[in-house]
């Protein structure tokens, strides 16, 4: 593995089918220490696979510094009425321990925004982050993300998932 520098240079990529084993490493990794949730690993490489094929499930990001991928995020769309306009959820985001405060997060954020510029069409940038993770409200703090004034409620429909 590659030691990360203090001034590492992170590019950018969208994700492609052959990054879908390290997604899916990464995501069971991330349910595992933001919400100590062990995650069905064939659930989870189905879903990065399915999202991977069809962009209208959502978009990987893909961070690599010299090469080695160190981070990732995913984005899904939600249309908005109101502002006639789309939301992009940030989501899956994770980047590997040894890699973190290097500014991998910052570069995918970043790219992410000038999509979306790019696109025209965006309203706003929104992610939901565990309410104990006080480290990531941290960093989403610093790049200007704030909270919204909502709070997420779920019914799971049973797929084995909660």
């Amino acid at each position: 593995m590659i030691e990360p520098e203090a001034t590492t240079t992170v590019k950018i990529r969208p994700a492609s089918q052959a990054d879908a084993p390290m997604i899916t490493e990464f995501n069971v990794q991330l349910a595992m220490e933001s919400e100590r949730k062990k995650l069905d690993l064939a659930v989870v490489a189905q879903g990065v696979l399915n999202c991977l094929k069809d962009p209208w499930k959502g978009r990987y990001f893909i961070a690599l510094a010299e090469e080695e991928v160190v981070g990732q995020l995913m984005i899904t769309l939600e249309w908005s009425d109101w502002r006639n306009g789309w939301i992009w959820w940030i989501q899956s985001v994770y980047v590997k321990p040894g890699w973190r405060k290097k500014g991998v997060f910052r570069g995918l954020f970043h790219k992410v925004e000038e999509e979306a510029l790019l696109a025209g069409d965006v309203a706003s940038l929104r992610l939901y982050v565990e309410q104990h993770n006080y480290n990531a409200k941290e960093v989403y703090k610093k790049m200007g993300l704030l909270p919204a004034g909502y709070e997420v409620l779920d019914k799971p429909m049973d797929k084995g998932q909660s």
